[in-house]
């Protein structure tokens, strides 16, 4: 993708080339708008989606250049859809979304798509790792709690992932600890600065002494506060334990000063949604003031370290116990390339969701879209009138998906496609095995598609291609501007 400003993109993500390409067409338009909202809710199915829509419109286009009624075609499509799902019903296979090798094939299905197999290889454990770390029981999966930290540093191989939180800022005093063993982290939203009052008022001083005392009665509030931190930290601390403070709040240099002479590692003006995952990270609770300090609210990490890249400073939280939230550390050399592997993880991540939300997997590689047109073949036949010429279309325009699978590895679509019809007549539910070209069983090889993504996908690409069919005319909508010419008198 090149923008007007010479930006250029490399993707293989449909998602991210539908959102940023420019498209005039008002059909490719509607299309688009469709298939990226199917990504936004199921994270995956855009290029799918499109393929069937557009293969859908191409066999309606010979039913209707033989004047057949689009009407038809479009209770033809709504029969065949019916029936398609009921065949999602039958292929769908009931696993243990618990197992970590399911989830594995799962991520490594959705990451091949979008990025090279060694790549792909490397995230794919990461993927599900992060899932199953952040999964609470009788809980929905919040995939916010998986924070994607980018480092452009070494290369894309060297993405990590980390059992804790990696905050991309750093300690702001030179005198604090850079590193922590055994630390309590004390997670907090406490102004540890002097705040100026709302009421503007002009102060007059007889001598400097008054003025010394007027300042140490402005400080006297906040040092009051960080004491009370510096006196949970004596009291909580053994020989070779440690502390660390991060505070939503700001923390002025006077108090940074005193926090640097204990050896308490502070933070100030974290973001909010690293102090949501903090807590869950590392355990504790959240404070808002110093009367809640107590040795419960505390959490606790193993090892708390600052990380320097040039300007940029990040602090490691690891070894926490228990964690339910994670990071996934992404680097690259490149931003492209960051931006490249961050679109495949989100993808990536969402598909192990909706794995674990199913409860049940979708054979990949083809496989259902031949078992669904066999199905529909077989309804055909028992459908009276021409509705059953839309079923036909219908049926005929998912084969579109191994076609495609086949086309893009290098081998022939008939022959692919050939192959894969006869497997299936044998009772085996085959895909198409992009390495040599030959029907496999997906199930065997742990290839999986999701079962809400095909789901989403039947129910779009048929409301879509009957609305479209059903159009008669495409027209120019707003007012004329153009001032309308007086009538003769």
């Amino acid at each position: 993708l090149v923008s007007g400003s010479g930006d250029i993109k490399l993707t293989k993500d449909g998602n991210v080339l539908l959102h940023e390409m420019q498209i005039q067409h008002p059909t490719a338009i509607l299309i688009a708008r469709a298939a990226t909202a199917q990504d936004d809710i199921t994270g995956d199915g855009t290029t799918s989606n499109i393929l069937i829509i557009g293969e859908t419109l191409k066999q309606s286009e010979k039913y209707i250049a033989e004047s057949v009624h689009p009407r038809i075609l479009a209770d033809g499509f709504e029969l065949a859809k019916n029936k398609a799902l009921e065949a999602l019903d039958q292929v769908k296979l009931e696993k243990d979304v618990e197992d970590k090798e399911l989830l594995m094939n799962v991520a490594r299905t959705s990451l091949n798509t979008k990025l090279g197999s060694d790549l792909a290889e490397k995230l794919t454990d990461i993927v599900a790792e992060s899932i199953l770390t952040i999964k609470q029981p009788d809980k929905p999966i919040d995939l916010f709690m998986v924070e994607i930290q980018t480092m452009l540093h070494k290369s894309e191989t060297d993405t990590m992932f980390v059992k804790g939180l990696v905050l991309d800022h750093g300690t702001r005093h030179p005198n604090m600890p850079k590193s922590c063993k055994n630390a309590y982290i004390l997670t907090c939203n406490i102004g540890l600065e002097y705040e100026k009052s709302e009421v503007n008022a002009g102060t007059f001083y007889k001598s400097a002494k008054q003025r010394e005392r007027m300042v140490m009665a402005e400080r006297a509030i906040t040092d009051e506060r960080v004491l009370r931190i510096i006196e949970l930290k004596k009291q909580v601390c053994k020989d070779g334990e440690s502390f660390v403070v991060v505070n939503q709040n700001g923390i002025d240099p006077g108090s940074l000063d005193m926090f640097a002479k204990e050896g308490i590692m502070a933070m100030r003006r974290a973001k909010r949604r690293n102090m949501e995952r903090l807590t869950l990270a590392a355990g504790g609770t959240a404070v808002n003031s110093v009367n809640a300090l107590s040795p419960d609210v505390l959490g606790f990490a193993e090892n708390v370290y600052e990380h320097v890249l040039g300007e940029d400073k990040y602090v490691f939280i690891e070894g926490v116990k228990n964690p339910n939230s994670c990071t996934i550390l992404i680097k690259g050399p490149t931003v492209h390339s960051i931006n490249q592997v961050k679109d495949a993880v989100r993808d990536g991540l969402r598909a192990v969701k909706n794995t674990i939300d199913d409860g049940c997997v979708i054979p990949g590689g083809g496989a259902f879209e031949v078992f669904a047109h066999n199905y529909l073949m077989k309804y055909k036949e028992t459908v009276k009138g021409k509705s059953k010429l839309g079923i036909q279309a219908f049926a005929d325009a998912l084969l579109i998906i191994p076609k495609t699978l086949a086309k893009n590895s290098g081998f022939d679509q008939n022959d692919a496609l050939i192959a894969i019809q006869e497997a299936q007549s044998d009772g085996i539910i085959a895909g198409l095995d992009l390495e040599t070209g030959e029907p496999f069983d997906p199930d065997l090889e742990g290839v999986y598609d999701n079962y809400r993504v095909k789901r989403q996908q039947l129910h779009l690409s048929s409301i879509l291609s009957s609305q479209l069919l059903l159009v008669d005319e495409i027209m120019a909508a707003g007012k004329s501007q153009a001032k309308q010419a007086m009538p003769m008198q």
